[in-house]
């Protein structure tokens, strides 16, 4: 299992092109990614999510590109001489109207932005193509590890959770038979002091008291949670487990729910209660699984 949270890191240099990717993952119902990187690399961009998409399934994802050329290829320098008239222009009025001492030099020229440009030769597509791909790789490889770290502990987490529900549905599984008992029970004491001596139809409390076992079964859903909370330990060690878990908790609520309002038993209730504030905890850790 793995967090959706975590950091990673790579740096690669090919024959002087070096690049660094950086991702930030946090918690998203789907694969979110939020790339950032020089326009040279806009063409890969598509390749980029590829790569990503392969190693992580679900998640926000931040990912910052930076990319340095300290390689020994031929550059040019272009100047703009339009902008450089136009700045040399500039200073000449300046010099008119000011009472300043002219320093201006072709040096200052030159240090002027935007006058002289530095221009590379067209770069080796498929070099780029490669730089991109293994850094990435690597990148997910190492965000791979924070988030398999954290997600041991939820995992950990979850598995100690889901015990405590299944201690939880014992209770219930073990108290249910006993309500419509308790029920007959109480009914006939309430009847007696209500009728005292009056001898009361004894077919019409029997159907009274099957009306009730009938309107209060919880079977059914008792059966269901149990089926739940086995299939919940065996996704747990699947592989991207987060959504199929986030939907099994759904199903979880929903039993749980459905017991505590048909079970018309207070014991009963303050059980199923109880039962729904650690799936709801069970929710909120599943939000942190891919």
């Amino acid at each position: 299992m793995f967090s959706m949270t975590g950091y990673g890191k790579a740096c690669k240099n090919i024959e002087g092109r070096e690049l660094t990717i950086e991702l930030k993952a946090v918690n998203h119902r789907f694969l979110d990614l939020n790339i950032k990187m020089p326009r040279i690399f806009n063409a890969f961009e598509d390749l980029l999510r590829k790569t990503i998409s392969s190693k992580i399934s679900r998640g926000h994802v931040d990912v910052y590109v930076n990319y340095m050329d300290k390689s020994e290829r031929e550059k040019s320098v272009q100047v703009d001489l339009g902008l450089a008239k136009g700045y040399f222009a500039a200073s000449k009025i300046l010099d008119e109207n000011f009472s300043l001492q002219n320093d201006f030099t072709l040096t200052s020229l030159m240090r002027t932005p935007d006058v002289l440009k530095v221009v590379a030769d067209e770069d080796d597509e498929n070099l780029l193509r490669q730089l991109v791909e293994q850094t990435a790789s690597e990148a997910c490889d190492n965000l791979n590890k924070m988030r398999e770290y954290e997600g041991a502990k939820i995992k950990a987490d979850l598995l100690g959770r889901i015990a405590n529900v299944e201690s939880f549905w014992t209770k219930i599984k073990q108290k249910a038979p006993l309500v419509a008992k308790d029920y007959a029970e109480k009914l006939k004491i309430r009847i007696s002091e209500a009728l005292a001596d009056v001898k009361y139809d004894e077919a019409k409390f029997l159907n009274e008291v099957a009306f009730f076992v009938d309107k209060s079964n919880i079977d059914e859903e008792i059966a269901r949670l149990g089926s739940h909370i086995a299939h919940f330990r065996n996704i747990v060690e699947e592989e991207n487990a987060g959504k199929k878990l986030d939907f099994l908790v759904q199903e979880l609520n929903r039993e749980t729910n459905t017991i505590c309002s048909k079970s018309n038993n207070a014991e009963l209730t303050n059980v199923g209660l109880a039962l729904k504030n650690e799936i709801e905890k069970i929710r909120e850790q599943v939000q942190n699984a891919e």
